[in-house]
């Protein structure tokens, strides 16, 4: 008999943005990951049997859930409902505790800035929606539609008028393409930014390392040491870190950097070296590009568009830093300071392996779009406002 075929997946940019961050999300339970990869390795064309080596399942297994994203999308990837005990509360209820949470506090006369579980459930009470009801109820109701009233994001609209155009330019050169064309061998990629403001904090009190049934005790009290920039150039694809500190941020000392790679092999001859930066006063503009090419011919200098730092992979490598080297800060003096980063390069240079980046061209069209809807949506309720008016 003829092997049966597999069911052929298309994903939609909303499809693909939710699984990729089932997929990848730290948080996510280990069913929900191992289902999205499932349904991400079968819209790229793969096989049953080549996805089930890859990710040790069972073929059965990545045929069931195959299938059924197939027939039923992403709602199908959740696991099917059982029976069990009666409801409590009825969907109005429930419908109606979504609905106050949606509201700003102060609409419902609350001197609130933002509602929590428990006090949610008091005011559901209080109006006589419920009897009575738990915070851990309400939390859970909101936990499964993605309602969190007591959190909030801050956001910004994309200023930038060339965003796509920057950005692109960006994510080509992580997968090393310049212009459409593959970078050569002698071709680098550096991204590099400042960390401004390392301070020395000396306790007053010696750290107590970690005892029985007892976290690291780390004192509050601190005298003031000063600060330091730390100035930092990763070669993307090399996984090398060159830093330096320096008594503050500025073009002396951001030069001062790029010297002291260029100065050295494999930068110095190369035929060219790309400079991934932000819009930083150290390195914004026209100027600081023709500095740099003035200084380094084969520099080149891309920038970042305008609010997009988190495009440039060397904040990864600083988020590190904070985790790792500054927090919690308990050092005597500068001189600590600088030693202690000195080494962590050394350390992090001998094991580091390139990052995962996983954001690319078509997440950024898919990032675009939306950012387009939202955009459109505000200014037809800005219409209607003013008409109302």
């Amino acid at each position: 008999m003829p092997a049966a075929t597999a069911c052929p997946i298309t994903l939609t940019a909303s499809d693909r943005h939710h699984l990729k961050k089932a997929a990848y999300g730290h948080k996510t339970e280990h069913q929900a990951r191992i289902r999205a990869q499932i349904v991400l390795h079968a819209a790229r064309g793969r096989s049953n049997a080549r996805i089930a080596a890859e990710i040790r399942l069972h073929v059965d297994t990545v045929r069931t859930w195959r299938g059924r994203f197939a027939h039923g999308g992403l709602p199908a990837l959740a696991d099917r409902k059982r029976s069990g005990r009666p409801a409590r509360f009825t969907p109005v209820q429930v419908a109606e505790t979504k609905a106050l949470a949606c509201q700003l506090p102060a609409e419902a006369g609350v001197p609130l800035s933002r509602w929590s579980c428990p006090e949610l459930a008091a005011e559901l009470t209080a109006r006589g929606i419920a009897d009575s009801i738990s915070a851990s109820t309400v939390r859970r109701w909101l936990r499964e539609d993605a309602l969190k009233p007591w959190q909030y994001r801050s956001w910004i609209f994309i200023t930038d008028p060339d965003f796509r155009a920057k950005a692109q330019r960006v994510l080509g050169l992580y997968a090393r393409t310049w212009q459409g064309k593959p970078l050569g061998a002698d071709e680098y990629v550096i991204s590099a930014d400042e960390k401004t403001s390392v301070q020395a904090r000396c306790r007053c009190h010696p750290t107590l390392p970690p005892g029985r049934a007892r976290a690291m005790r780390v004192n509050h009290t601190y005298g003031r040491g000063g600060a330091l920039a730390y100035l930092a150039a990763y070669d993307v694809h090399a996984a090398q870190v060159s830093g330096r500190c320096e008594k503050t941020t500025g073009i002396e000392p951001f030069m001062n950097l790029v010297t002291q790679v260029m100065s050295q092999e494999p930068y110095a001859s190369a035929k060219r070296v790309f400079w991934v930066v932000d819009n930083g006063s150290s390195h914004r503009g026209k100027r600081a590009a023709d500095r740099l090419s003035a200084a380094f011919p084969n520099a080149v200098l891309v920038h970042t568009p305008v609010h997009a730092s988190w495009l440039n992979q060397v904040e990864i490598f600083f988020s590190a830093v904070q985790r790792k080297v500054v927090s919690p800060n308990a050092f005597t003096d500068l001189t600590q300071v600088g030693d202690r980063l000195r080494a962590f390069e050394d350390r992090y240079n001998a094991t580091a392996q390139p990052f995962q980046w996983r954001f690319t061209t078509s997440d950024l069209d898919d990032l675009l779009a939306r950012l387009s809807r939202h955009t459109s949506a505000g200014r037809q309720e800005e219409s209607s406002v003013a008409l109302a008016a």
